[in-house]
């Protein structure tokens, strides 16, 4: 199989967000312990400036305080596609863990993003693509994935091109012109909770894939929350997708705090 850089790939690991995932052989120079990472790589122009704006976005993911995000070792760029290598976390993702699952182990997954994500806004980043696919499983829980670069590398991208970002995981308002915060990182986790504990979004099983009908879908309709999610986990989910940002949990470590103050996730 091919490679980049100085990156030989062992297989594909799957697309997402623009980009094509693969398990790669380490270089001994980014001298980590770890034999395989994973490289991400994303196809098609990338200006400078762009280039600057994701490796620097990339740097401050790295650095922040948090033993819940996925480690970043490298960027760069070959030809036209723009490449980053991280952490691989064998036991695969919220959305197709490579073994058994219970739902205990899921929702704690999701606490434990939630702190992740919450260094990242204490750094002034909004995640953006906060979704079952980006929540890798742990033994001890989970790690937050997977920027949303490619809204940093195509700048002015519209809904319409959104492509295999998780859409029913982003908050409605983001569909409708609203900027990434912290506030719709908040949502999205919320959806992601939801799905933890039943196996689907806060819309359900949605007709179709395809983006354009899918905002429709999306914007038509409002967030539902399942009963067996049980109530206190109900009412967090609730209050995470509310439309009413001054409803929402004012941080990500609440999200956190009060899912762990629910114990199994009741």
């Amino acid at each position: 199989m091919h490679g980049i850089a100085d990156y030989e790939f062992v297989r594909a690991l799957g697309v997402s967000n623009y980009g094509t995932n693969y398990l790669a052989r380490a270089p001994a120079r980014l001298g980590i312990g770890d034999a395989q990472v994973v490289v991400k790589v994303i196809s098609g122009p990338t200006s400078d400036d762009a280039f600057r704006r994701a490796t620097r976005e990339l740097k401050h993911f790295s650095l922040a305080e948090s033993d819940k995000l996925v480690a970043v070792y490298d960027a760069g760029r070959q030809g036209g596609d723009f490449f980053y290598a991280m952490e691989f976390l064998p036991l695969g993702s919220l959305e197709q863990p490579t073994g058994s699952l219970d739902r205990a182990h899921a929702i704690r997954a999701v606490a434990d993003v939630a702190l992740a994500a919450h260094a990242l806004h204490e750094r002034g980043i909004a995640h953006r693509d906060i979704k079952p696919a980006n929540i890798l499983i742990a033994e001890d829980g989970g790690r937050l994935a997977d920027l949303g670069l490619s809204q940093l590398l195509s700048p002015g991208m519209v809904v319409t091109g959104m492509g295999q970002i998780g859409l029913e995981y982003t908050d409605p308002a983001i569909m409708l012109g609203a900027q990434a915060s912290r506030a719709s990182d908040i949502w999205s986790l919320g959806a992601s909770l939801h799905f933890a504990a039943t196996g689907v979004g806060v819309y359900g099983d949605l007709p179709t894939r395809e983006p354009l009908l899918l905002v429709r879908s999306i914007l038509a309709s409002s967030p539902t929350i399942r009963p067996e999610v049980g109530p206190g986990l109900g009412a967090l989910i609730a209050a995470c997708v509310h439309a009413d940002l001054a409803m929402r949990p004012p941080t990500a470590a609440e999200v956190a705090t009060r899912v762990a103050a629910l114990g199994a996730g009741d």
